[in-house]
């Protein structure tokens, strides 16, 4: 497996001890980390084995310095991260839910390093020379005009130097504040059909086509609010349509039951083949999703979805893309019985819960 390159914001995570609400844990003590959409996925495939490297800017101090030194810890190259004098190290602030109270992030991001660091400061040529994949999301557009630039030029190298491109919408409603002339689902509309030309990879929540590119099923075979296969399929036919680079279109299928309880479950869309894959799978081919009752942090499950699938499709005996989804989808539920925004599930214990190990009985 060739190095994989994530590009895009790692920011300190702020989040309230357990499930104290904000104005319960501050002031007081607070638990601190580092963590990002695009880190989280070079984390994860870092501790599954796989050769990862991250590029972002951060200022040149001692807080960036602890930052830095976090994600080597994990086996990251972090070599092409640019060091600034200006800007400052992101911030989101997490207030976790619990049963019919949602969970909430308040961002302070505004004049970060990479919100500030123009697409010319990054040498992509130098970067990706010997690279066997970059990842991006559709949040590095969303905090500024510059950071948009910056995660377009990314993937057009990766284009131009023949490298598989993969994306993850990832819509954040609180973000895409640049551009006071359009809202925000607008503006993500705007950069989104700006940036995904370049994609060969495309990862997206239930509702992100909807929210971003105003995509939406134009068939339906069910009268709940669960996932309709047909429907996503329809939408993963639309995405390809719109954006014919596209050879695989996965959508993670979530449903909340309440904070601590949602039920999980993916899809893949192979676009040459007019195949898709459904996990978990009941016998008969459907879906049959992961129950998870007793969330204990479902922050970057996305994420660990997105490394799961990154892993799996450069990994020989995984990249067949119905194990490549399994692998995905079982690393993510695991991913939601973790503190912090990482996976760090091991690769056999992904297998296993593949395998349907799924008791979490004590091993001894």
């Amino acid at each position: 497996m060739k190095t994989i390159v994530a590009f895009g914001e790692i920011m300190g995570r702020i989040s309230m001890p357990g499930f104290l609400r904000f104005s319960q844990a501050m002031p007081g003590h607070v638990d601190v980390e580092f963590a990002g959409a695009e880190a989280n996925v070079a984390t994860s495939i870092a501790l599954l084995g796989g050769p990862t490297a991250f590029v972002t800017a951060l200022p040149a101090n001692e807080i960036a310095d602890a930052c830095v030194a976090s994600l080597r810890r994990h086996g990251i190259d972090t070599r092409h991260i640019l060091r600034t004098q200006h800007g400052r190290l992101g911030l989101y602030f997490l207030e976790k839910g619990a049963n019919q109270r949602a969970g909430n992030v308040v961002y302070d991001r505004e004049g970060s390093a990479i919100a500030t660091t123009p697409a010319t400061a990054y040498d992509w040529d130098t970067i990706l020379g010997d690279a066997g994949w970059l990842h991006l999301t559709g949040i590095t557009p969303a905090v500024s005009a510059v950071a948009a630039e910056a995660n377009l030029a990314a993937a057009r190298a990766a284009r131009r130097l023949g490298l598989p491109v993969s994306c993850d919408l990832n819509f954040r409603g609180k973000l895409w504040r640049w551009n006071p002339g359009l809202a925000p689902r607008e503006l993500a509309a705007v950069e989104m059909s700006r940036l995904l030309p370049e994609a060969t990879h495309l990862v997206a929540g239930r509702e992100d086509a909807a929210e971003m590119l105003g995509i939406r099923p134009r068939v339906a075979t069910r009268t709940d609010d669960g996932p309709d296969p047909d429907a996503i399929l329809d939408v993963a036919r639309q995405l390809h349509a719109r954006f014919p680079r596209l050879e695989t279109i996965a959508i993670t299928l979530r449903e909340s039951r309440s904070a601590s309880h949602h039920r999980w479950g993916g899809f893949l869309y192979e676009t040459a083949a007019d195949r898709f894959h459904l996990a978990p799978s009941a016998p008969d081919g459907g879906l049959a999703p992961y129950e998870i009752t007793h969330i204990v942090d479902r922050v970057g499950g996305g994420d660990a979805f997105s490394a799961g699938l990154i892993f799996a499709l450069n990994t020989p005996e995984l990249k067949d893309p119905n194990t490549a989804l399994r692998f995905a989808t079982a690393a993510s539920c695991l991913a939601h019985s973790i503190e912090g925004d990482a996976n760090l599930s091991s690769r056999a214990e992904i297998e296993a819960l593949m395998g349907g190990s799924a008791s979490g009985r004590v091993k001894r």
